[in-house]
Protein backbone atom coordinates (compact mmCIF):
# COMPACT_ATOMS: atom_id res chain seq x y z
CA UNK A 1 0.00 0.00 0.00
CA UNK A 2 1.21 3.77 -1.12
CA UNK A 3 -0.38 6.95 -0.10
CA UNK A 4 -0.47 9.84 -2.31
CA UNK A 5 -1.96 13.57 -1.08
CA UNK A 6 -3.93 14.78 -4.46
CA UNK A 7 -4.15 18.70 -4.23
CA UNK A 8 -7.90 19.58 -5.33
CA UNK A 9 -9.55 22.83 -5.81
CA UNK A 10 -13.04 23.63 -7.54
CA UNK A 11 -13.02 20.24 -8.99
CA UNK A 12 -13.48 18.46 -5.56
CA UNK A 13 -17.49 18.57 -5.63
CA UNK A 14 -17.41 16.74 -8.92
CA UNK A 15 -14.32 14.46 -8.49
CA UNK A 16 -16.53 12.93 -5.18
CA UNK A 17 -19.74 13.00 -6.57
CA UNK A 18 -17.58 10.89 -9.81
CA UNK A 19 -15.96 9.05 -7.52
CA UNK A 20 -12.88 9.99 -9.11
CA UNK A 21 -9.44 11.78 -9.68
CA UNK A 22 -8.80 12.41 -12.93
CA UNK A 23 -5.99 15.07 -14.59
CA UNK A 24 -5.16 15.66 -18.24
CA UNK A 25 -2.48 13.53 -20.05
CA UNK A 26 -0.51 16.58 -21.02
CA UNK A 27 -0.30 20.43 -20.12
CA UNK A 28 -1.11 22.74 -22.85
CA UNK A 29 2.24 23.07 -23.82
CA UNK A 30 2.25 19.39 -24.50
CA UNK A 31 4.43 18.33 -21.19
CA UNK A 32 3.39 15.85 -18.54
CA UNK A 33 4.23 17.29 -15.24
CA UNK A 34 5.72 15.36 -12.96
CA UNK A 35 2.80 15.54 -10.44
CA UNK A 36 0.37 14.80 -13.64
CA UNK A 37 2.18 11.17 -14.57
CA UNK A 38 2.47 9.94 -10.62
CA UNK A 39 -1.03 9.31 -11.44
CA UNK A 40 0.40 6.46 -13.65
CA UNK A 41 1.70 4.96 -9.59
CA UNK A 42 -1.69 4.16 -7.96
CA UNK A 43 -2.76 0.67 -7.32
CA UNK A 44 -5.86 -0.96 -6.12
CA UNK A 45 -5.89 -0.62 -2.36
CA UNK A 46 -3.65 2.51 -2.40
CA UNK A 47 -4.88 5.74 -0.12
CA UNK A 48 -4.96 9.27 -1.00
CA UNK A 49 -5.64 12.29 1.50
CA UNK A 50 -7.45 15.25 -0.52
CA UNK A 51 -6.18 18.58 -0.46
CA UNK A 52 -8.82 21.72 -0.70
CA UNK A 53 -8.32 25.10 0.47
CA UNK A 54 -6.11 24.11 3.40
CA UNK A 55 -7.29 21.47 4.57
CA UNK A 56 -7.39 17.76 3.81
CA UNK A 57 -11.20 16.90 3.66
CA UNK A 58 -11.21 13.31 2.71
CA UNK A 59 -9.28 9.90 2.65
CA UNK A 60 -10.35 7.49 -0.45
CA UNK A 61 -9.14 4.17 -1.29
CA UNK A 62 -8.31 3.27 -5.07
CA UNK A 63 -10.90 0.89 -6.27
CA UNK A 64 -8.67 -0.01 -8.91
CA UNK A 65 -5.04 1.13 -10.89
CA UNK A 66 -4.80 4.16 -13.11
CA UNK A 67 -6.59 3.79 -16.68
CA UNK A 68 -5.93 6.53 -19.71
CA UNK A 69 -9.49 7.67 -20.46
CA UNK A 70 -11.70 10.29 -20.95
CA UNK A 71 -13.18 12.27 -17.67
CA UNK A 72 -16.87 10.95 -16.49
CA UNK A 73 -19.92 13.43 -16.48
CA UNK A 74 -22.30 14.18 -14.08
CA UNK A 75 -24.88 15.50 -16.69
CA UNK A 76 -25.92 13.67 -19.85
CA UNK A 77 -25.80 16.74 -21.59
CA UNK A 78 -22.55 18.09 -20.21
CA UNK A 79 -19.37 17.51 -21.94
CA UNK A 80 -15.66 17.75 -20.81
CA UNK A 81 -14.45 17.25 -24.41
CA UNK A 82 -12.51 14.29 -25.98
CA UNK A 83 -9.67 14.37 -24.06
CA UNK A 84 -8.09 11.72 -22.44
CA UNK A 85 -6.56 11.70 -19.07
CA UNK A 86 -5.18 9.66 -15.85
CA UNK A 87 -8.21 7.84 -14.14
CA UNK A 88 -8.23 6.46 -10.62
CA UNK A 89 -11.73 5.37 -9.55
CA UNK A 90 -12.02 5.66 -5.75
CA UNK A 91 -14.03 5.21 -2.57
CA UNK A 92 -14.45 8.61 -0.88
CA UNK A 93 -14.84 9.17 3.15
CA UNK A 94 -15.23 12.34 4.17
CA UNK A 95 -13.95 14.16 7.43
CA UNK A 96 -16.38 15.30 9.57
CA UNK A 97 -13.55 17.69 10.85
CA UNK A 98 -10.90 18.62 7.96
CA UNK A 99 -7.32 18.72 9.21
CA UNK A 100 -6.11 22.29 9.20
CA UNK A 101 -2.71 22.19 7.84
CA UNK A 102 -1.45 25.56 8.96
CA UNK A 103 -2.70 24.34 12.49
CA UNK A 104 -0.68 21.40 12.68
CA UNK A 105 2.37 22.63 10.14
CA UNK A 106 5.03 22.01 13.46
CA UNK A 107 4.39 18.35 13.49
CA UNK A 108 3.83 17.49 9.65
CA UNK A 109 7.09 19.79 8.76
CA UNK A 110 9.52 17.52 10.09
CA UNK A 111 8.00 14.67 7.89
CA UNK A 112 7.88 16.10 4.42
CA UNK A 113 10.52 15.39 1.95
CA UNK A 114 13.04 17.28 0.44
CA UNK A 115 11.44 16.39 -2.97
CA UNK A 116 8.24 16.87 -4.12
CA UNK A 117 6.68 17.62 -1.81
CA UNK A 118 3.01 18.57 -1.22
CA UNK A 119 3.55 22.00 0.84
CA UNK A 120 5.88 24.74 1.04
CA UNK A 121 7.65 26.01 4.41
CA UNK A 122 4.59 28.56 4.21
CA UNK A 123 2.41 25.42 5.06
CA UNK A 124 0.92 26.36 1.78
CA UNK A 125 0.01 23.94 -0.81
CA UNK A 126 2.21 23.65 -3.77
CA UNK A 127 1.53 23.98 -7.30
CA UNK A 128 0.86 20.59 -8.55
CA UNK A 129 -1.48 17.39 -8.68
CA UNK A 130 -0.71 14.43 -6.98
CA UNK A 131 1.85 14.32 -4.80
CA UNK A 132 3.83 11.21 -3.09
CA UNK A 133 3.01 11.06 1.24
CA UNK A 134 5.60 8.89 3.07
CA UNK A 135 4.85 6.52 5.68
CA UNK A 136 6.10 8.87 8.36
CA UNK A 137 4.00 11.68 6.93
CA UNK A 138 0.65 9.70 6.57
CA UNK A 139 1.05 8.02 10.00
CA UNK A 140 1.11 11.55 11.73
CA UNK A 141 -1.86 12.70 9.83
CA UNK A 142 -3.79 9.69 10.79
CA UNK A 143 -2.84 10.14 13.95
CA UNK A 144 -3.94 13.84 14.12
CA UNK A 145 -7.57 12.72 11.96
CA UNK A 146 -8.23 10.12 15.06
CA UNK A 147 -7.57 12.80 17.84
CA UNK A 148 -10.08 15.27 16.08
CA UNK A 149 -12.46 12.62 13.72
CA UNK A 150 -12.80 9.50 15.85
CA UNK A 151 -12.12 10.85 19.60
CA UNK A 152 -13.77 14.31 20.96
CA UNK A 153 -14.33 15.24 24.29
CA UNK A 154 -16.51 18.07 24.82
CA UNK A 155 -16.67 21.18 27.04
CA UNK A 156 -19.19 19.58 29.05
CA UNK A 157 -18.02 16.22 29.43
CA UNK A 158 -14.11 17.82 30.57
CA UNK A 159 -16.68 19.83 32.83
CA UNK A 160 -18.39 16.93 34.39
CA UNK A 161 -15.84 14.20 34.25
CA UNK A 162 -18.55 12.04 32.14
CA UNK A 163 -17.37 9.84 29.75
CA UNK A 164 -14.01 11.75 29.01
CA UNK A 165 -13.26 9.90 25.53
CA UNK A 166 -16.90 9.90 23.59
CA UNK A 167 -16.39 7.44 20.27
CA UNK A 168 -18.00 9.02 17.17
CA UNK A 169 -20.15 7.11 15.45
CA UNK A 170 -17.94 6.60 11.81
CA UNK A 171 -19.21 2.89 10.77
CA UNK A 172 -16.53 3.65 7.33
CA UNK A 173 -14.51 5.88 8.41
CA UNK A 174 -12.80 4.40 11.61
CA UNK A 175 -11.66 1.13 9.65
CA UNK A 176 -10.39 3.29 6.51
CA UNK A 177 -8.41 5.24 9.31
CA UNK A 178 -7.09 2.55 11.22
CA UNK A 179 -6.28 -0.05 8.80
CA UNK A 180 -4.29 2.85 6.92
CA UNK A 181 -2.46 3.60 9.91
CA UNK A 182 -1.52 -0.17 11.01
CA UNK A 183 -0.65 -1.18 7.14
CA UNK A 184 1.79 2.33 6.94
CA UNK A 185 3.39 1.28 10.37
CA UNK A 186 3.70 -2.58 9.28
CA UNK A 187 5.21 -1.12 6.06
CA UNK A 188 8.06 0.65 7.79
CA UNK A 189 8.81 -2.09 10.57
CA UNK A 190 9.49 -4.55 8.00
CA UNK A 191 11.57 -1.87 5.61
CA UNK A 192 13.74 -1.52 9.25
CA UNK A 193 14.05 -4.95 9.91
CA UNK A 194 15.36 -6.11 7.01
CA UNK A 195 17.44 -2.66 6.33
CA UNK A 196 18.79 -3.48 10.03
CA UNK A 197 19.20 -7.18 9.37
CA UNK A 198 22.01 -6.21 5.92
CA UNK A 199 23.47 -3.35 7.22
CA UNK A 200 24.98 -4.41 10.36
CA UNK A 201 27.68 -6.99 8.84
CA UNK A 202 28.50 -4.39 6.34
CA UNK A 203 30.26 -2.77 9.49
CA UNK A 204 31.27 -5.94 11.82
CA UNK A 205 28.47 -5.11 14.35
CA UNK A 206 30.29 -2.15 15.75
CA UNK A 207 29.76 1.81 15.52
CA UNK A 208 31.39 3.08 12.56
CA UNK A 209 32.90 5.95 14.88
CA UNK A 210 33.89 4.60 18.48
CA UNK A 211 33.69 1.11 18.11
CA UNK A 212 30.94 0.13 20.46
CA UNK A 213 29.63 -3.11 19.76
CA UNK A 214 26.80 -3.77 22.18
CA UNK A 215 23.72 -4.25 20.12
CA UNK A 216 21.93 -2.30 22.63
CA UNK A 217 23.92 0.57 22.19
CA UNK A 218 24.14 0.78 18.29
CA UNK A 219 21.26 1.76 15.68
CA UNK A 220 21.31 1.00 11.58
CA UNK A 221 20.42 4.75 10.62
CA UNK A 222 19.80 5.79 7.16
CA UNK A 223 21.60 8.48 5.15
CA UNK A 224 19.20 9.37 2.51
CA UNK A 225 15.82 9.45 5.30
CA UNK A 226 13.07 6.90 4.71
CA UNK A 227 10.63 10.38 4.17
CA UNK A 228 12.52 11.63 0.86
CA UNK A 229 14.07 7.93 -0.19
CA UNK A 230 12.27 5.80 -2.76
CA UNK A 231 11.11 2.25 -2.12
CA UNK A 232 14.14 0.53 -2.81
CA UNK A 233 16.55 3.41 -1.18
CA UNK A 234 14.57 2.10 2.12
CA UNK A 235 16.00 -1.00 2.30
CA UNK A 236 19.20 -0.83 0.64
CA UNK A 237 21.86 -1.69 3.25
CA UNK A 238 24.43 0.77 1.67
CA UNK A 239 21.99 4.05 2.68
CA UNK A 240 23.28 4.26 5.84
CA UNK A 241 25.83 3.82 8.84
CA UNK A 242 25.86 1.49 11.77
CA UNK A 243 26.56 4.20 14.66
CA UNK A 244 26.34 4.30 18.55
CA UNK A 245 23.17 5.61 20.08
CA UNK A 246 25.16 9.15 20.57
CA UNK A 247 26.80 9.46 16.93
CA UNK A 248 23.55 8.22 15.24
CA UNK A 249 21.64 11.40 17.49
CA UNK A 250 24.30 13.73 16.17
CA UNK A 251 24.38 11.78 12.30
CA UNK A 252 20.79 12.15 12.04
CA UNK A 253 20.38 15.84 12.69
CA UNK A 254 23.19 16.69 10.56
CA UNK A 255 25.64 17.51 13.26
CA UNK A 256 28.07 14.99 11.54
CA UNK A 257 28.55 13.72 8.35
CA UNK A 258 30.88 11.89 6.09
CA UNK A 259 32.04 13.02 2.38
CA UNK A 260 32.15 10.55 -0.79
CA UNK A 261 35.77 9.57 0.76
CA UNK A 262 34.45 8.69 4.31
CA UNK A 263 36.16 11.63 5.82
CA UNK A 264 34.24 12.93 9.05
CA UNK A 265 32.66 16.53 8.69
CA UNK A 266 31.69 18.78 11.85
CA UNK A 267 29.06 20.88 12.29
CA UNK A 268 30.48 24.66 13.22
CA UNK A 269 27.49 24.15 15.38
CA UNK A 270 29.45 22.02 17.62
CA UNK A 271 32.45 23.81 18.98
CA UNK A 272 36.09 21.96 18.99
CA UNK A 273 36.26 22.37 22.70
CA UNK A 274 33.15 20.06 22.40
CA UNK A 275 34.39 17.25 20.34
CA UNK A 276 35.70 15.49 23.38
CA UNK A 277 32.38 15.39 24.95
CA UNK A 278 31.20 13.92 22.19
CA UNK A 279 33.89 11.74 21.31
CA UNK A 280 34.43 13.21 17.85
CA UNK A 281 37.98 13.46 15.91
CA UNK A 282 37.78 15.74 12.84
CA UNK A 283 40.86 13.67 11.49
CA UNK A 284 38.78 10.49 11.73
CA UNK A 285 38.22 8.92 7.70
CA UNK A 286 35.74 5.53 7.80
CA UNK A 287 35.83 2.88 5.53
CA UNK A 288 33.23 2.75 2.86
CA UNK A 289 31.82 0.85 0.41
CA UNK A 290 31.33 2.61 -3.14
CA UNK A 291 27.71 1.96 -2.98
CA UNK A 292 27.61 4.05 0.03
CA UNK A 293 29.20 7.43 -1.63
CA UNK A 294 25.89 9.02 -3.03
CA UNK A 295 23.88 7.86 0.21
CA UNK A 296 26.63 10.57 2.10
CA UNK A 297 26.39 13.08 -0.64
CA UNK A 298 23.02 13.65 0.01
CA UNK A 299 23.62 13.50 3.68
CA UNK A 300 25.78 16.21 3.46
CA UNK A 301 24.10 18.19 1.16
CA UNK A 302 20.43 17.97 2.12
CA UNK A 303 21.19 17.07 6.18
CA UNK A 304 23.98 18.84 7.34
CA UNK A 305 24.02 21.56 9.41
CA UNK A 306 26.75 23.89 8.01
CA UNK A 307 25.45 26.90 10.58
Amino acid sequence: MNSFIVMQGQSYQEDIELGIIWVPLQDKGGLVPHSWKRMEEVSKGDRVFHYVKGNIVAISIAEEECVIGKKPTLMENEDHGNEEGYLVKLDYHELDQPLNIHEYFHEICPLLPVKYSPFNQDANGNQGYLYPCNEELAIKLLEILIETNIYQVSEEQLEFGIDEVKSTEHNTLIPVITETESEAKAKIRIGQQKFRKELFPLWNDRCALCGIDLPQLVKATHSKPWKDSTNEERVDPYNGVLLCRNHEALYDHGFITFDGQGRLHISPMISEEEYGKYELNPMTKIELYPENRDYFKWHKKHIYKMK
